[in-house]
């Protein structure tokens, strides 16, 4: 049985639809649930699960959501009821209003308040059509319950004086891009493609591409390089598996228009064998945000109308 974190409540709330909700941490999971805590207030595009069912989620500008350990986990989050919050080590606060389809394990911090569930049924309804049809950007606010919102993204240190203004250049361009679209991805999205990736002007698979090489370049690679650091892989190693992982699809997505991605792959690269631990840590955490970022972006922008004919057959029973 879990029990309410005694001050501890917090407020979700989605300006553009008029819908503010409240939810109790509790004590499943204290590490994370005091991450989410002290980064507060922060805003966030608001995101909708797209194959899982009616689950909410947000990429939260929290560093440490990538490798803070966590003391419950849920096997199944499908059993989980309806108004659970939970903190990913997908760098996502997610909520689950409904029915889910995947049985994926996950991490509880609080959940909910019941008088507030039909509110929240009423939000994700909107953000489901926002997402996936009209496009509507729609930010979520989260704050301290009783406390003023507001927006900040946290900047890690370096002592080695190129990944110290890598992170800077890093932290610039994440802040400009966290509440409104990327130039180059709102390019994309029109077919405006310099390099003339997509054959015979084709756009889609481009799109396609692009969203496909983003998604674990930030979760797996820089997440995992992240997890790696605070583990204690050893340095070489860390080198080593960072040149595996990082540099190729950074280029693939540079020729399909994401060039500052690829450039700030270059200079991390560059300087990558004189870090130390601390600093390898520093890079690694801010390029695995501003690439989390470009993922969400990905999954707003992304025309998933397209295929709406294309809907899925119930399997008959002896077929």
């Amino acid at each position: 049985m879990s029990e309410k974190l005694p001050g501890r409540q917090i407020e979700i709330s989605w300006p553009d639809l008029g819908i503010t909700v409240t939810a109790d941490l509790d004590d499943r999971n204290p590490a994370l649930a005091e991450a989410l805590w002290e980064s507060l207030p922060y805003q966030s595009l608001q995101g909708h699960a797209l194959i899982a069912g009616e689950h909410l989620y947000h990429v939260a500008p929290i560093p440490t959501l990538l490798h803070t350990p966590h003391t419950t986990r849920i096997p199944d989050r499908r059993d989980a009821p309806d108004g659970t919050v939970f903190c990913s080590g997908l760098q996502h606060l997610g909520i689950k209003y409904g029915t889910l389809t995947e049985p994926m394990p996950a991490t509880p911090v609080g959940r909910i308040r019941e008088a507030d569930m039909p509110a929240l049924r009423e939000a994700g309804a909107a953000i489901w059509d926002a997402v996936y049809s009209t496009k509507k950007q729609i930010l979520a606010e989260v704050r301290r319950a009783g406390e003023p919102g507001g927006h900040r993204i946290p900047m890690l240190h370096a002592t080695n004086t190129a990944a110290s203004h890598l992170i800077a250049d890093i932290v610039a361009e994440t802040e400009r891009i966290w509440l409104a679209p990327p130039a180059e991805l709102d390019d994309l999205h029109q077919g405006i493609i310099p390099s003339q990736a997509g054959n015979f002007g084709t756009v889609l698979p481009t799109l396609l591409f692009v969203n496909g090489e983003t998604r674990p370049l930030g979760y797996a690679a820089y997440g995992g390089l992240v997890r790696a650091a605070v583990q204690g892989m050893p340095m070489d190693s860390l080198v080593h598996m960072t040149r595996l992982l990082v540099g190729v699809p950074a280029e693939f997505l540079g020729y399909c228009g994401l060039e500052k991605l690829w450039a700030f792959t270059q200079r991390f690269l560059d300087v990558l064998d004189r870090l130390d631990r601390d600093d390898f840590y520093a890079v690694t955490s801010q390029m695995a945000l501003y690439i989390n970022c470009l993922g969400g972006w990905n999954l707003q922008l992304y025309p998933w109308d397209t295929g709406d004919h294309l809907r899925r057959q119930d399997a008959t029973v002896g077929a």
